[in-house]
């Protein structure tokens, strides 16, 4: 059954999700995997040039290199490399990794407005073209919240049974992690998401993300899952 695309599912072993496989069609992950990289290549065409006076605004205002590369944990636990457009200070986690929280100090002027219209996150095309990521799917998260996080939440680790993405049903409807409690909300869009696999949730996503944008209805708390910056 489909689920609501509107309601997350809840987290539990109560509810079958903890022993269910992953039943995606073949088909439709190899389209998938064709369409992000065709989509994501053109991207990076289309999107240079804003791309390149981001670069140049970023090295401006700030001392620190202009992008950032960070390990995260990807499909199957496989560690790969995000890149990303520097929003924060490069002292940002001196004191170790930290959630990040609304009206967080440690992300610049300009650092704000990027993540306010995502556009920090254009980098991760790349991502895309590689093959590490899809347009569409859970946001990857760091090594060590993944620990952390599956030892907490039982079902957390399904969430990697699929490739990360740059939005997700459970950036349309939730705002970024800040607790716990957070990122068990959006298990439940995530698992949701897992549970499908097919085109009319990527659609329904991508076309959801886009008019986000446009309207500036977005969540601008911090920075996404899995994107805290060192």
């Amino acid at each position: 059954m489909t689920p609501n695309l509107e309601q997350p599912i809840t987290c539990g072993r109560r509810e079958g999700l903890v022993d269910r496989p992953l039943d995606c069609d073949g088909r439709y992950l190899r389209a998938k995997a064709l369409f992000d990289r065709t989509a994501a290549a053109l991207g990076l065409m289309l999107l240079f040039p804003v791309m390149l006076v981001i670069a140049l605004l970023v090295k401006l205002t700030s001392a620190s290199p202009v992008l950032y590369r960070q390990v995260q944990v990807g499909i199957n636990n496989r560690p790969f490399r995000i890149y990303k457009f520097r929003s924060m200070r490069t002292d940002a986690e001196k004191n170790g990794a930290q959630w990040a929280r609304r009206n967080d100090p440690r992300v610049t002027s300009l650092g704000r407005f990027l993540r306010r219209t995502h556009l920090d996150e254009l980098p991760q095309l790349i991502n895309v073209v590689k093959g590490e990521m899809s347009l569409v799917g859970p946001r990857p998260e760091r090594p060590v919240f993944v620990t952390e996080l599956s030892e907490k939440i039982e079902a957390y680790p399904l969430r990697l049974s699929v490739k990360p993405g740059i939005t997700g049903l459970a950036q349309v409807h939730h705002r970024y992690d800040e607790s716990i409690e957070d990122v068990k909300v959006k298990l439940g869009y995530d698992l949701a998401y897992v549970r499908t696999c097919g085109f009319f949730m990527d659609i329904k996503i991508i076309w959801s993300t886009f008019w986000s944008l446009l309207l500036g209805k977005t969540h601008d708390v911090g920075t996404p899952s899995g994107t805290h910056q060192t």
